[in-house]
């Protein structure tokens, strides 16, 4: 899977998190960027990675996760892309 088709699914995995239809994401984007990304928010983005991708995250994976981007990049890793 590629990057952009990545950029694509992950998206909609953020707008339904977070309930905005108009939302985008950057590489760069984090936490603190985001109005009302808590842990809760946090833990349905990777719900939504895991069936979306169909893949496993597990936490030592995700606990070093600081913007997209490395979202990104774990994600590509995890899919073979």
């Amino acid at each position: 899977m590629n990057e952009t088709e990545i950029h694509k699914i992950l998206t909609g995995v953020f707008r339904d998190a977070f309930g905005r239809e108009t939302m985008t994401i950057t590489r760069s984007m984090s936490a603190t960027d985001v109005e009302g990304w808590d842990s809760i928010k946090m833990v349905a983005i990777l719900m939504g990675v895991e069936e979306r991708f169909n893949i496993k995250l597990r936490s030592r994976d995700t606990d070093r996760l600081e913007t997209v981007g490395d979202l990104m990049n774990l994600i590509r890793a995890k899919t073979g892309g």
